[in-house]
């Protein structure tokens, strides 16, 4: 089968450890180099797993991937390419902190240049906060004026950037939640990913919480700043795609956008996740485990088989959360009667309280029914979701 799908490729590395994040990383390079020799032969242990699929979204995700130095980003990329078949204008992501950005600046020429040189035409900038206040209190490695200067000098060179923005912040002015989009929005900035700070189990912000050295998160205060990023994001343009991106038009996130649509993607590196139809696998979450394993030609993954509930609940999840919705006539088709029977009737609740609401639309004279979030229920979606799903 042909079709279209995305790679993956997670940089276990940071240079420190923000107090929210529950991701993979070491904040040691001293593995750097083997782990990049594991990457590329994972990807050529692998490369069967696609080979009727093209290749059109290459993602550099971590941790930080911008610790890379452009000859191993290059021959990652390389590799890709030597192994898998891939679109003519395939979207390459990295994602990068600012103060990796700004620091390796020369005179003749910029990181930026560097990257595009490579291939890589899309960054996905963590900024969190333009504030030195929220930076200082999430631990990130970057200051306020590192966040201004390097989009400053990265939207002369790229055009498709995104930026991350951290809401629901304790004690966080709605002034200071606008002042942040404001900055962001002046900087021509046209995808906006933001997200809810939350509180994962044995980070440092958990303990924070625990020990009262950090207020609790306030979940109305999420809701308004959440409700004024829609609001702001819509008057500037930009459409409301997946419940925590904003992308002017032709600026979606291809990448994300196929995780969303149920394409297939490889994860390669320790923690990453893969995706087909009908399974999905996830790799150790140990850097010196995964080398070891790869140096072995092992697969380092644990496997699981999706059943026909696990892909209607996984279809039902992912739906809900973007501007497409969950189709009726996909789930009569591809789940059947009692599928969409159970679906209609789990919602109806929903969409008595107006958080659910039942769309048509005409495409090639047919009209197509598709559930979507109203949005009221845009918030709550992942709770809603959950109380669709077949068990």
């Amino acid at each position: 089968m042909g079709g279209a799908a995305g790679i993956y490729i997670h940089i276990p590395f940071c240079k420190q450890a923000c107090f929210y994040c529950d991701f993979h990383f070491s904040t040691s390079l001293k593995k750097k180099d083997e782990l990049i020799q594991a990457l590329a032969k994972e990807l050529v242990l692998r490369k069967d797993e696609l080979k009727n699929k093209t290749i059109e979204t290459i993602y550099f995700g971590g941790g930080t991937p911008s610790i890379l130095t452009i000859d191993e980003l290059k021959f990652l990329i390389s590799e890709v390419y030597k192994n898998y078949k891939v679109s003519d204008h395939p979207e390459i992501t990295l994602e990068a902190n600012p103060d990796d950005l700004v620091s390796v600046q020369t005179q003749s020429i910029t990181i930026f240049e560097d990257y595009k040189s490579i291939g890589i035409n899309r960054l996905s900038v963590g900024i969190q906060s333009f504030f030195e206040d929220d930076l200082k209190s999430m631990n990130r490695a970057h200051s306020s004026e590192e966040a201004k200067n390097c989009l400053e000098i990265a939207t002369q060179h790229f055009d498709n950037i995104t930026i991350d923005l951290i809401y629901g912040i304790p004690n966080m002015s709605m002034e200071k939640w606008n002042e942040n989009l404001e900055i962001a929005f002046g900087f021509g900035i046209h995808h906006i990913s933001s997200y809810a700070l939350t509180v994962e189990p044995k980070t440092a912000l958990d303990t924070f919480i625990k020990k009262g050295t950090y207020p609790p998160i306030d979940e109305n205060l999420a809701l308004q700043h959440f409700n004024h990023l829609i609001e702001k994001t819509t008057e500037q343009g930009f459409i409301h795609y997946e419940i925590s991106n904003f992308g002017k038009p032709d600026y979606f996130s291809k990448h994300n956008t196929s995780y969303w649509q149920g394409k297939p993607y490889l994860g390669i590196g320790p923690s990453a996740h893969s995706y087909s139809k009908t399974q999905r696998s996830w790799n150790v979450a140990n850097n010196s485990k995964y080398i070891q394993a790869i140096q072995n030609n092992n697969l380092p993954s644990t496997v699981e088989v999706l059943s026909k509930k696990d892909q209607y609940n996984e279809y039902v999840m992912t739906g809900l959360r973007t501007i497409w919705g969950v189709s009726l006539a996909k789930i009569e088709n591809e789940f059947g009667q009692e599928f969409l029977e159970h679906l209609k009737s789990s919602a109806e609740k929903f969409i008595k309280q107006d958080l659910l609401v039942i769309a048509s639309e005409t495409k090639q004279s047919v009209q197509l029914e598709k559930l979507i979030t109203t949005q009221k229920g845009k918030f709550l979606v992942d709770g809603i979701a959950s109380e669709l799903f077949m068990i």
